[in-house]
C-alpha cells in the first residue's frame, strides 16, 4: 500500500486534487481500483496537509434486477470507519434491455457519472474520487485518437460549478500492475464483474494492443503519458 500512497500523494500534490475541508465520495465499484482507492485515501486522509473527509458510495447497476452482494464493502468501511451509501439504479436496464446499446460504455458511464454526483451531494460531499489509473488514462487518450480522430483526454480534476461539485482520480500515476500487486499483498478480493460486455470492448481490444506494443518497446505507455502531460490539453499540465 505503501507504493499506492505514494502515487495518491503525488497526483494530489500535483493537480491540487484536495483542498482543507473537503468531504470527498470514493466511488466504489467493488473493482480492484476502486477499493484500492478507497483504501488509499483512506490512509492518506491520517497524514496529509489537507483536511479532509472520507466517504464511500457504491451506485448499484442492478444487473438482471438483482441488487448487487456489496456486503464485503459494507463490511471493509465499517472496519475503516467509514460512512457507506448504496445507491440502487435501474441504469443496466436501461443500457441493455432497453436502449439495447451495441457499444454501452460510453452511456453507462455517463449515467453512473450522474447518479454519483447527484447522491456525493445528498451526502454533504464536495468531491467524487474515481479509480482511474495510469494505463487508464493513455488507453483513453488513444482511444480519443484512433476511434475519434481527436487528441484529447478525461482530466485529472472534472469541475462541475453548477453543482458545486468536481471529480479527481488520484490513482492517475499508479500503473495497473501496481494496483494488482496491492491486491495481492494485502489480501484485497475484488468483487466479480457482472457487465456483461466485460472484456469485450474496445477499450480492451486497446488494453491488449498497448500491452503487446508495451512488451516490443518497454517505456512506450510512458512516453505516452509524458507527452499528454506536457501539451496541457484537457488540464494535463505537469
Amino acid at each position: 500500500m505503501q507504493k499506492i500512497l505514494g502515487y495518491v500523494r503525488k497526483a494530489c500534490e500535483r493537480y491540487a486534487m484536495i483542498s482543507d475541508g473537503d468531504v470527498i465520495a470514493v466511488g466504489v465499484s467493488g473493482g480492484k481500483d476502486s477499493i484500492v482507492l478507497l483504501r488509499a485515501l483512506a490512509a492518506y486522509s491520517r497524514f496529509s496537509e489537507q483536511r479532509f473527509t472520507v466517504k464511500a458510495l457504491s451506485v448499484d447497476m442492478r444487473f438482471g434486477g438483482i441488487d448487487t452482494d456489496f456486503s464485503y464493502i459494507t463490511e471493509m468501511c465499517a472496519q475503516l470507519g467509514i460512512e457507506y451509501r448504496i445507491l440502487p439504479t435501474d441504469i443496466a436496464q436501461v443500457v441493455f434491455d432497453v436502449r439495447k446499446e451495441p457499444n454501452p460504455c460510453s452511456l453507462c458511464a455517463k449515467m453512473r457519472r450522474g447518479a454519483l454526483i447527484d447522491e456525493a451531494k445528498n451526502m454533504g460531499c464536495s468531491k467524487i474520487a474515481l479509480g482511474h489509473h495510469n494505463d487508464d488514462v493513455v488507453e483513453t487518450f488513444m482511444m480519443c485518437l484512433f476511434n475519434e480522430g481527436r487528441i484529447g483526454c478525461f482530466s485529472p480534476v472534472t469541475e462541475y460549478p453548477d453543482r458545486g461539485q468536481a471529480l479527481i482520480r488520484p490513482l492517475i500515476l499508479a500503473p495497473e500492475k501496481d494496483i494488482l500487486a496491492c491486491c495481492r499483498r494485502n489480501g484485497i478480493t475484488p468483487l466479480k464483474p457482472l457487465c456483461p460486455a466485460d472484456k469485450h470492448t474496445s477499450r480492451e481490444e486497446m488494453k491488449l494492443w498497448l500491452r503487446e506494443r508495451e512488451k516490443n518497446d518497454r517505456g512506450f505507455k510512458d512516453r505516452i503519458f509524458g507527452a499528454l502531460e506536457r501539451s496541457g490539453i484537457d488540464g494535463w499540465r505537469k
